[in-house]
């Protein structure tokens, strides 16, 4: 049954925030950008929503055009060979706030250095998706999921270290 408009509204006021903080792991944390893939998300599954079959929950139907959306932008900016740029904050922060966001940023750093893959899959456990549902999400048994986890999180934490 294809969703209806307050269906679509429930959808986007429970996973935006989540598909935010996937779409800023691809794109190594910059608000902007990974703020315009999130809309360009909702946009597609708004587009979509009479193709939607009940085969799996909305959320793993969502996150699968989030990876979707990040990873065709990924080939783009390859294609294109798009330079990203930094710029500084507007505003001053406190030490705290700087520390964290400093932790943020090596985090998002590190997550942006892995494959595609592994990229996917750690962004979605610190999304705090169950297994199950992650591994139906990519394809993979939940016992092998387990096996890849260990390793990134043993690769993520050589890469924040080093």
């Amino acid at each position: 049954m294809p969703l209806q408009e307050e269906e679509f509204t429930q959808i986007y006021n429970t996973h935006f925030a989540k598909v935010l903080r996937l779409c800023k792991g691809y794109v190594n944390g910059d608000q902007a950008t990974a703020t315009d893939l999130a809309q360009e998300v909702f946009m597609k599954v708004w587009q979509h929503r009479t193709e939607f079959r009940s085969d799996a929950s909305v959320s793993t139907w969502t996150y699968k055009i989030a990876v979707n959306t990040c990873l065709l932008r990924l080939r783009k900016a390859a294609t294109n060979k798009e330079v990203q740029t930094d710029t500084l904050p507007d505003r001053a922060e406190e030490n705290d706030e700087l520390a964290t966001e400093e932790r943020f940023q090596q985090l998002y750093a590190g997550i942006y250095q892995l494959d595609n893959t592994d990229r996917l899959l750690i962004l979605l456990v610190l999304d705090g998706l169950p297994y199950e549902e992650i591994a139906g999400i990519v394809g993979i048994s939940e016992s092998l999921l387990r096996v890849k986890i260990h390793r990134i999180k043993k690769r993520l934490t050589k890469l924040i270290q080093s």
